[in-house]
């Protein structure tokens, strides 16, 4: 993918598991917990199928992997109630630099979240660690037609911001997170999951794979216009 001069770019849209908070263990955990009260083993495989799925996508896979007797909507609840409770518990916490690299690039452009949580988590997140107010927009891909790979969460953070997505810059660290954000246009800053590490051509799509999220910080800044009034 082609990359833009520095200063090119005008706005960011940044995932949140795994970018912002670590939190994709949890979600793994949860999903597990519902199967196996069900008599039925969720495995890492499972976890790979349903990465970058919307809440109402993951739910109806979980509920008809497990044969609950529960609606997808209903097994949705459940394991965002124990997401809930995760982060009440101080178990959802900001990663490394990620509280930085947001101020320092909201002060420069607007910014977006695009997540594959639901709404009601992504807003707990952002409230509970001090960081709504530092974004101009937020989606979930519960709130679009497909969830990701496909581009259609990037595209309406894009909109809500009024920006062309090709300029913008996305942050992403999964195999199906870099595949939308790709697919939308937007330059592509990859952070690859230690856990869940991106798959070949999912890294092929980024403009620059980081080494950290300081190293994140420091490719968004220079590609950013300077903050008013510096």
């Amino acid at each position: 993918m082609s990359e833009q001069p520095n200063g090119a770019h005008r706005a960011v849209v940044f995932d949140m598991d795994g970018v912002l908070v670590e939190s994709e263990h949890l979600w793994e955990r949860m999903w597990a917990k519902f199967a196996a009260a069900r008599g039925k083993t969720w495995t890492v495989e499972q976890t790979r199928q349903v990465q970058g799925m919307s809440a109402p996508e993951w739910s109806a896979f979980l509920a008809e992997f497990a044969e609950a007797t529960e609606s997808a909507e209903a097994t949705e609840k459940i394991v965002v109630d124990d997401m809930i409770a995760a982060l009440d518990g101080g178990e959802i916490e900001l990663l490394p630099g990620s509280a930085r690299m947001v101020t320092e690039a909201a002060a420069r452009a607007p910014i977006a979240l695009a997540s594959s949580a639901p709404r009601r988590l992504i807003d707990a997140v952002l409230d509970r660690h001090g960081l709504i107010k530092h974004f101009s927009a937020t989606v979930s891909s519960a709130e679009v037609p497909k969830g990701k790979p496909s581009p259609d969460v990037y595209l309406a953070a894009a909109e809500k911001l009024g920006q062309d997505p090709k300029q913008c810059l996305a942050v992403e660290d999964s195999s199906n997170g870099l595949r939308a954000a790709a697919a939308a246009g937007m330059t592509v800053v990859a952070i690859p999951n230690s856990d869940y590490p991106p798959a070949e051509d999912a890294l092929a799509g980024a403009s620059y794979i980081a080494s950290d999220l300081d190293d994140v910080r420091q490719r968004l800044v220079s590609s950013l216009p300077e903050p008013v009034g510096s």
